[in-house]
């Protein structure tokens, strides 16, 4: 019997999301806890000793166990289902754009999205600022992608899964139009949508949804995602 795992999450997280789509793409079951982080919840002295001391989502609960940061919760998954393979040289490139997508990829889209989508009033220099660190990544991604399917070779790895899922979101929300701009990646993220048991972000991660400013009142901006 598999084992049932259970994924703290919210859907607007794309760091959730990787967990989430991981575990459905190794067609293990989970069961998804949505986190009231517009609540904030998560910095809660009573929610970080129960669930994560570092006040962030995704946890993984396995068994007793409580498993956080995205990066490594996605290794520990391919080693225990043995998606790492092809030897020393490919585990240390999937290392490299894995660790690579946490500090940049995702790391930037992630703040660039938050702010520009979910916050009000976004402060158009700071805006500007993280749109040229996206655009120096994703011509970086792009010409990786121009001569092989997937980002490291033939074969779609944890560093695929990693690097796709803030790319994944709606483009209203993420503010790229990647077929126009970087047709690589966009026929990237197609090959990863026709995998078997692949599902978009907000289909895969229901629930509650964080309040999308568009020039209305609001007051909503924490700091943490």
């Amino acid at each position: 019997m598999a084992e049932t795992y259970r994924l703290h999450y919210f859907p607007e997280s794309g760091n959730s999301y990787k967990i989430a789509q991981m575990l459905t793409l190794c067609d293990q079951p989970f069961k998804l806890v949505w986190t009231d982080f517009a609540g904030r919840i998560t910095w809660s002295e009573e929610w970080r000793r129960k669930f994560n001391p570092m006040g962030e989502i995704p946890v993984l609960e396995e068994g007793g166990r409580q498993l956080t940061q995205t990066g490594p919760i996605l290794l520990y998954l391919a080693e225990k289902f043995n998606l790492l393979t092809g030897g020393e040289e490919s585990r240390y490139e999937v290392l490299r754009w894995l660790f690579w997508d946490n500090q940049k990829m995702s790391g930037y889209m992630a703040t660039y999205r938050f702010i520009r989508t979910f916050s009000e009033g976004p402060d158009p220099a700071v805006l500007a600022f993280f749109r040229r660190r996206i655009d120096d990544f994703l011509g970086i991604l792009e010409a990786r992608l121009r001569d092989q399917p997937f980002v490291v070779g033939v074969n779609v790895t944890i560093a695929d899964i990693s690097m796709c899922a803030y790319l994944s979101y709606p483009e209203d929300e993420i503010g790229y139009d990647l077929g126009r701009s970087y047709p690589h990646v966009r026929a990237w993220l197609d090959r990863h949508a026709a995998l078997p048991g692949w599902r978009s972000p907000y289909d895969l991660l229901p629930g509650q949804r964080l309040k999308r400013f568009d020039g209305d009142a609001g007051s909503f901006r924490p700091t943490r995602a």
